[in-house]
């Protein structure tokens, strides 16, 4: 199965030559050394909001040839842990391929994991994620897996079962968590908000991150993949997370009453 794009032409353009300069410009603008990372947080929000954030992000890593790519389900269609093991999926710059043997691995070690394309039929979390990988690296193969509403102790366990998985491989697999930060509130309580969270993501607290995001009512969409995350990169050892960038979209038009916050994060 080859899935094709939901978003080109919404979220990124369409048109393969001018996604590529756009994406590569993005790029160029980062002057960071690039570094090996167990995991990292990147957002999904259109090119023009949370592309230079991602890019901070992307500019930095060393991208092995296996990925693995949690995000949020959106849309109440589908599984609420839902995988694809198979295919590849199309974007304007060429097929993605699905990475087979990982994510059997994968779903044998987390057996509630569900085969289900239409979970990520329409799902952007994922796809806005590829062309950057695509003009930073080749010949690299990924895991999609994306999260409805899923209580902690399942998070941390999906989180467990993948540190196991990359623990065993010969060859390094980076960890991708694919989320937006706090939505439509104004940019002044959006940053207070999003600034409680990154502080448990940068603690590397997954307990906490779903904790205070759910008491204190932050709308930061991918909660549970960078659960997820953070609960792998501590069984894989990592020790070292930095917040690359944060932004908001008051930043790029002006409204600063109704905003998205937006963070780019890595763990060494």
């Amino acid at each position: 199965m080859t899935r094709p794009p939901a978003v080109a032409g919404h979220f990124y353009s369409a048109e393969p030559s001018k996604l590529s300069s756009d994406v590569d410009s993005m790029l160029a603008a980062e002057r960071a050394e690039k570094m090996r990372c167990r995991a990292c947080m990147v957002p999904h929000a259109g090119y023009i909001y949370s592309g230079r954030v991602a890019a901070a992000v992307y500019a930095r890593l060393e991208i092995p040839a296996r990925l693995i790519l949690i995000g949020p389900r959106h849309y109440p269609r589908g599984s609420s842990l839902a995988i694809l093991s198979s295919g590849a999926w199309e974007t304007p710059l060429g097929d993605a391929p699905i990475d087979a043997a990982l994510a059997e691995k994968i779903s044998r070690a987390f057996p509630l994991l569900r085969e289900d394309a239409v979970a990520h039929g329409s799902e952007h979390s994922l796809e806005v994620q590829l062309p950057f990988l695509q003009r930073a690296a080749s010949g690299w193969t990924f895991v999609p897996i994306v999260l409805g509403p899923v209580r902690y102790e399942q998070l941390a366990e999906l989180g467990r079962a993948v540190a196991a998985v990359i623990r065993a491989e010969t060859e390094p697999v980076l960890l991708i968590a694919s989320s937006d930060m706090n939505h439509y509130e104004s940019d002044e309580i959006t940053r207070v908000k999003d600034r409680k969270a990154l502080d448990r993501i940068t603690a590397l607290d997954p307990q906490g991150l779903y904790d205070v995001v759910r008491k204190e009512d932050i709308s930061m969409c991918g909660y549970g993949a960078a659960v997820v995350m953070l609960e792998a990169a501590r069984g894989l050892g990592a020790a070292h997370p930095e917040l690359v960038r944060y932004a908001t979209s008051g930043e790029i038009n002006g409204d600063l009453s109704r905003v998205v916050g937006y963070a780019g994060v890595v763990i060494r």
